[in-house]
């Protein structure tokens, strides 16, 4: 008996009816089935041309299949891309929260599981790249478009309830429009192979990160061809070459992303293009390669007993993964920003598949996270992330990163070594420290783990600070204070003495052309450019709350009291705000929208705009009717 089925949607939320056509020889049995824990919740009868599904509204939220006629209710076994049989008597589709509620919501990629419906059958599948008798348009109106044999989605599904996560699920075609379906969620998850994505897929996405929501690609090959959807979004077009495409508009032609000069770096922060790929006979080969921990010390390794160095996550890599561009510096990788990589991306792990050249793509694969706006976006990097979960190392990052960005605020964050530093300041991109044995050191301001590198002796200086613009009689430069009382400036050739300044200082600002130094006593003493040797004491102090260190950006003010509270005030303003708490701060200092701390050990940031006033969803909202328009090198 030839049963043949699919539905008018991809989704539909709890309470609603979904409509599904059916050819079959009389009224059929029919068994839907909740994807994620293999639960049947409704054994029936259906008879065509069209069945009616009434969703309860106490179904949760999931990915359901729905099969129609005599078949066993047993799972395919995982086999190779293009090998096996359509399932045409089964039929894919979410249920929505009709109410949002979950704060991490996970995309299911229709829009892959359909390119790959019929693949290189002529003019039915989307897939195979090559093959001149491919389709370039496909209908979500017909049988098939559930996941591939290799179900790389199963494994993060199946985890996720177990593990104690509350999730929402949508289909991806559900973000081509999705600002007020986005605004009720706080962390968005890509999961396995969904490498089709359309420009509303992609705008949505990106304007839900930059106004504060964040973004968890547990995924590979990760939105590599642009598709247009018409036809109600019924059809799906991907011609996969410009001069095939009619599309007068170069931006929407349906060819890869990086084609379009929006390459999807800018999304998930790495791309396919410096990635690797095994398939075929090979591709188990993939079950034989790991990462190696680059920046053991970040928040995403918490709890896993890494070192730098470490191999992790055997099996997890494949059978496609992502990678960003980047150039070793002094032994740690640093992304290069050629390929549309933003600049903000930190890489946490690297491994190299060169060698996968001799059976499918050779290339790398790069785990990392990145800030876009006020969001932030971390990328595992590869398809083969969820069926890894037995491993614990792989367990204890997926929790830690849903763990963090499914909540509102981030906390401080790992971004080097602080080397024992005793001042900190910033000049251009350069964060310069004082370390304990009097050595003036250096290194970019970013999020990645650098090390500190040799610039020229210290000075005696126990505090740092550095004018953003020369003004009066000072002009730009790296400025520092002596504890018995002398104003440096840094010259070529060493340090250049000023004039005198208040004794036993800790702390060192400039704001509204003034220099700011804070005493060992909690004194607060201001000069201004013009008199810079002309020293007044600031009555304007917290009450009962001495302050420890001192720092300055924007023509503002912050400070750490003796609690570990950090304040922030304007020069001219009598009052000081608390901002938020830390402990164990040897050194601070403040530029470019970031506060940077130093400890005994680890060197912190912390962004002042995203973190201490970071959207809620309320602000969220507020902007959804917003519309928003090479090899790795190794050295």
């Amino acid at each position: 008996m030839t049963v043949t089925a699919w539905a008018t949607a991809t989704s539909c939320p709890q309470g609603a009816t979904l409509r599904f056509r059916l050819e079959a020889p009389g009224a059929v049995p029919v068994t839907v089935t909740d994807a994620t824990d293999g639960r049947a919740v409704l054994r029936g009868r259906a008879a065509g041309p069209w069945w009616e599904l009434e969703i309860p509204e106490d179904w949760p939220s999931s990915l359901y299949r729905a099969r129609f006629g005599d078949v066993p209710d047993e799972d395919r076994p995982r086999e190779l891309p293009g090998t096996a049989v359509p399932a045409d008597h089964e039929v894919w589709f979410v249920v929505r929260e009709a109410v949002p509620t979950a704060p991490v919501l996970v995309a299911v990629p229709f829009t892959t599981w359909q390119a790959y419906n019929r693949a290189g059958e002529p003019g039915e599948g989307l897939y195979w790249t090559e093959s001149p008798t491919r389709a370039r348009r496909v209908s979500f109106d017909r049988p098939g478009g559930g996941p591939p044999p290799e179900r790389w989605e199963e494994g993060l599904l199946r985890w996720l309830r177990p593990a104690g996560y509350q999730v929402a699920y949508c289909s991806n075609l559900d973000l081509h429009d999705g600002r007020e379906l986005l605004a009720g969620h706080r962390l968005l998850v890509v999961n396995g192979h969904d490498e089709y994505w359309s420009a509303g897929m992609r705008d949505c996405v990106e304007e839900f990160v930059r106004q504060g929501g964040n973004a968890a690609f547990f995924s590979g090959n990760t939105a590599w061809w642009q598709i247009r959807l018409e036809d109600d979004g019924r059809t799906m077009v991907c011609h996969r070459d410009a001069l095939d495409d009619p599309c007068a508009d170069p931006a929407l032609a349906t060819v890869e992303w990086s084609a379009t000069g929006r390459p999807e770096n800018g999304l998930t922060g790495v791309s396919f293009r410096a990635g690797a790929g095994i398939w075929g006979p090979h591709m188990a080969r993939m079950l034989e390669e790991s990462y190696t921990a680059r920046f053991a010390g970040h928040w995403v390794f918490d709890g896993t007993g890494l070192g730098d160095g470490d191999k992790f996550g055997q099996g997890c890599l494949g059978y496609e993964t992502d990678a960003a561009e980047y150039r070793e510096v002094h032994g740690v990788p640093r992304v290069t920003c050629h390929d549309g990589t933003p600049p903000t991306f930190v890489v946490l792990a690297t491994a190299d598949l060169r060698h996968w050249s001799a059976h499918g793509q050779g290339g790398e694969a790069t785990m990392g996270v990145f800030t876009n706006g006020a969001g932030t976006v971390f990328n595992a990097a590869t398809v083969n992330w969820g069926h890894a979960l037995d491993d614990p190392v792989v367990d204890r990052i997926t929790r830690n990163v849903l763990d963090r960005l499914s909540t509102a605020l981030p906390d401080w964050e790992v971004v080097g070594d602080a080397a024992g530093l005793r001042a900190l300041a910033v000049q251009g991109r350069t964060l310069y420290g004082i370390g304990p044995d009097d050595r003036l050191l250096g290194r970019e301001l970013c999020g990645q783990n650098l090390p500190w590198q040799p610039v020229g002796p210290g000075g005696g200086v126990v505090a740092l600070a550095a004018p953003r613009e020369a003004a009066g009689q000072v002009g730009c430069g790296l400025y520092g204070v002596t504890a018995d009382g002398r104003l440096l400036r840094r010259e070529r050739d060493g340090w250049l003495d000023l004039c005198h300044a208040p004794r036993d200082a800790v702390g060192l600002a400039v704001a509204d052309c003034a220099f700011h130094l804070l005493t060992a006593d909690g004194g607060l003493w201001t000069s201004s450019f013009a008199t810079p040797d002309h020293w007044e004491r600031d009555t304007v102090l917290p009450d009962e709350r001495p302050l420890r260190r001192l720092a300055a950006a924007n023509g503002r003010l912050f400070a750490l009291d003796a609690a570990g509270e950090l304040l922030a005030r304007l020069p001219t303003d009598p009052h000081w705000t608390p901002l938020a708490g830390t402990s164990g701060v040897r050194a601070l200092t403040a530029h470019a929208g970031w506060l940077v701390t130093a400890g005994d050990d680890e060197l912190l940031r912390r962004g002042k705009v995203a973190s201490f006033a970071r959207p809620g969803r309320a602000t969220v909202e507020a902007c959804a009717a917003v519309t928003s328009p090479p090899v790795v090198p190794r050295n």
